[in-house]
């Protein structure tokens, strides 16, 4: 048998309220890819935090290569070769490409940055993961995918032996997924250890040779993947079965409560139509570019729009700012929850109360405590948000319970309709069972429910209505009983060669 690159021996970690990890022990050989698996929560990434250097053990033992380590620290990791691809991107986004690559190991030549050289070197980082992106680029200019990509260029030029991967494909389109999955068989054969952190369990098959499972900060198992199925490990990870993957509520459809028609704003978002009923969940699917988010965001006031109208209770709104959506019911889950559903810096109750400080202040301007605390007290009950208190950092939360919070903000203020943009991205299996319950919840109250999902089950599975949206336009609409994702493909992907089928119709 191989030894072990790395031992992680009875490692415990606790932050103020919070027992992180709890005796919990680990351990990657040599050209392997170990999954981490757990709920939102279970110590994953803080136990890959202790390994990288970014936090230190309160106890425990790590070994890499058979030596025991003191306290690991981020530059005392990248010497042993490990190297960390984080689920929030860490780049500079003003600085180019190869810049983000060596940034913190610049080559110098003669006292002056070694640009060229470094340029150099960097292209043929890229080039040898076959990722097509021109070094000088600045990587603010990319696309978010493309930043992903970056990211694990950036690792695997440390050459790094010991490679962690903490949701790698959640902002990655199905080609770029390939190619990710091409790049870690390289990897393995190179003797490369690999921990890979995902909640898209369907992707395990493909690269994964063992799996590690943890739960409320404990070890639970290890296994062999091929020794497994995906039932078993959900079971594992949750603590107990879960018997519906997509759970739905049967409503009678009641009336066009929301409309939107002929909106334009910027290049993606071309002539949308759409209509929402009560006791109805409406999918938006399409490709990564298609104009989903774009939207969303035009609905809600955050991007300009250039004409169309929004009609809520069979009356028109205007809206020319978030402001103006959320005073007349329609509210946003945004895609990007960190960046803009979030003020991470502030606490959990005063993310839920600000949004909502018109119906909590008095005529005077001030908050009244009572009601904020009940509000607060409400939401965390309702969504089961998992928390040590409610004044803790939002930035403190993992994934999922950062998600219930954006939305929990808004149940609060008998909103009519509620945008969820990607609301389970980055979040497990559980976590993404309770969004759906919430939905239904929202429906059965005749709350109208637009989402945006990438993943075709997902937008299957939940909706009853699916709009499908391609180059910025609405190319097709799918009841639950007719959708297919070869259906949903079609409209998807064929944009160009249906204006040729409508023109040709209309001749």
């Amino acid at each position: 048998m191989q030894d072990y690159i790395v031992e992680i021996n009875h490692v415990s970690k606790t932050f103020p309220g919070v027992k992180a990890l709890d005796d919990v022990s680990f351990n990657l050989r040599s050209g392997e890819v170990m999954a981490l698996l757990g709920e939102n929560g279970a110590g994953k990434s803080t136990l890959m935090k202790v390994l990288s250097g970014v936090y230190t053990r309160d106890s425990g033992e790590v070994k890499i290569f058979g030596k025991p380590q003191g306290d690991m620290t981020p530059k005392l990791a990248q010497e042993l070769g490990v190297a960390i691809i984080h689920q929030e991107l860490n780049m500079c986004a003003h600085l180019s490409v190869a810049e983000n690559i060596f940034l913190g190991r610049e080559e110098i030549h003669t006292g002056v940055l070694a640009n060229r050289q470094m340029c150099k070197k960097a292209r043929e980082v890229l080039e040898r993961l076959n990722i097509d992106i021109d070094p000088n680029t600045i990587v603010g200019d990319l696309q978010v995918s493309k930043q992903q990509m970056v990211e694990i260029a950036k690792a695997l030029a440390t050459n790094a032996k010991i490679l962690i991967m903490d949701e790698p494909t959640s902002a990655l389109t199905s080609k770029e997924i390939d190619d990710l999955f091409g790049i870690i068989q390289k990897l393995k054969a190179q003797g490369c250890g690999i921990v890979y952190i995902s909640h898209r369990l369907e992707e395990l098959q493909h690269i994964v040779d063992r799996v590690t499972i943890m739960r409320d900060g404990k070890y639970i198992t290890d296994m062999n993947f091929a020794d497994t199925n995906l039932e078993e490990i959900i079971s594992l990870m949750v603590g107990r079965e879960i018997k519906e993957k997509f759970p739905r509520v049967q409503c009678a459809r009641g009336k066009k409560i929301f409309e939107v028609k002929g909106l334009n704003a910027g290049k993606m978002v071309r002539n949308v139509n759409m209509e929402l009923y009560e006791g109805e969940i409406v999918g938006i699917a399409g490709l990564m570019g298609a104009g989903r988010t774009e939207t969303t965001r035009a609905i809600f006031g955050v991007d300009p729009k250039e004409s169309g109208e929004i009609i809520l209770d069979g009356k028109p709104v205007t809206i020319h700012n978030p402001m103006d959506a959320i005073k007349a019911g329609i509210v946003l889950a945004p895609e990007d929850r960190k960046k803009d559903g979030l003020c991470t810096k502030l606490s959990i109750r005063e993310n839920i109360a600000l949004p909502n400080l018109d119906i909590l202040c008095n005529k005077g301007g001030v908050v009244n405590r009572k009601k904020e605390r009940a509000m607060t007290e409400k939401a965390v009950v309702d969504l089961k948000i998992k928390l040590p208190n409610a004044e803790v950092n939002a930035a403190t939360l993992s994934g999922g319970n950062q998600q219930k919070v954006v939305v929990a903000k808004w149940l609060a203020r008998n909103s009519r309709v509620v945008i969820f943009d990607e609301p389970t991205r980055g979040i497990d299996v559980a976590a993404k069972v309770e969004i759906y319950n919430l939905m239904n919840q929202l429906k059965q109250q005749g709350i109208g429910v637009l989402f945006v999902s990438s993943e075709m089950p997902e937008v299957m599975g939940v909706s009853d209505r699916i709009i499908v949206m391609c180059d910025g336009r609405v190319t097709g609409e799918l009841g639950r009983e007719t959708a297919t994702q070869d259906m949903i493909l079609k409209y998807a992907t064929r944009f160009d060669k249906k204006i040729e089928s409508d023109a040709a119709s209309q001749n």
